[in-house]
């Protein structure tokens, strides 16, 4: 309840009507979520099978693969399921070893194969077609983890072509302005400030020469100047091109 409650910025806890049914493309009706009077059973018999070995003593990601169907079958809040399961997932790998902070954000890779998502979900329910879906799910994690390691390499190179520009071009290099750069997609004159432990006026200074070097772009919304780190920001939304180090 605590993840979805921060996904939804609200906290009703479990539903108390029937969850939303889903219809085919005829309109026929799929599958109905469980009945609010069974959710706090169901659920505390998945949160013993995430913990409890001896109930099913599988590999991490197979039983990854089954906790997040069982979930989303459960369907047990009203708003947020999917995001609250795909962070279970997560956590579980975590909670397992497999990560040692919870960076795989499969959310991606399951919007872009939407339709094989729900269609393997309800052939589970209707089959128990369980290999097809455990399947999907383990390609799933492998394209994010290959789409993860992509990102931080260029991230890295990104990273190591500023340090080396900035560096010859700017007597104000410092390692703390490189990661105040790159720890969001944007920083602030106040970031700076603070990181850096310089005036207001230095710490605009700074970012100004940056922006007319063309490491930054600076937008103005409200009061407030942002500086977008717009090669990173490119990385992140997986339009970047390799960045070269030369």
């Amino acid at each position: 309840m605590e993840i979805q409650g921060v996904l939804e910025k609200n906290r009703p806890g479990y539903r108390k009507l029937p969850g939303t049914t889903l219809k085919d493309g005829a309109g026929r009706i799929t599958y109905t979520p469980s009945s609010p009077e069974l959710l706090p059973d169901l659920m505390g018999d998945l949160e013993r099978f995430i913990n409890d070995y001896a109930l099913f003593d599988a590999d991490p990601l197979v039983k990854m693969a089954l906790i997040h169907h069982q979930f989303e079958s459960i369907h047990p809040f009203y708003d947020g399921n999917g995001r609250t399961g795909r962070i279970i997932n997560v956590l579980y790998l975590v909670k397992e070893g497999l990560l040692d902070i919870p960076v795989l954000y499969m959310s991606r890779a399951i919007v872009r194969t939407k339709a094989d998502y729900y269609h393997l979900l309800q052939s589970v329910r209707e089959t128990g077609n369980w290999e097809d879906w455990v399947i999907y799910i383990l390609d799933t994690v492998k394209r994010t983890a290959a789409e993860g390691i992509t990102t931080i390499q260029a991230i890295k190179s990104l990273q190591m072509n500023y340090k080396h520009r900035i560096r010859k071009a700017h007597r104000f290099y410092s390692q703390d302005l490189i990661n105040n750069l790159f720890s969001h997609p944007y920083t602030k004159i106040a970031f700076v400030e603070r990181d850096l432990k310089v005036s207001r006026l230095t710490a605009t200074k700074y970012l100004d020469q940056l922006v007319t070097d063309g490491f930054l772009r600076k937008r103005k919304l409200g009061r407030n100047n942002y500086y977008i780190n717009e090669p990173l920001f490119k990385i992140l939304t997986g339009e970047a091109p390799p960045i070269d180090e030369s």
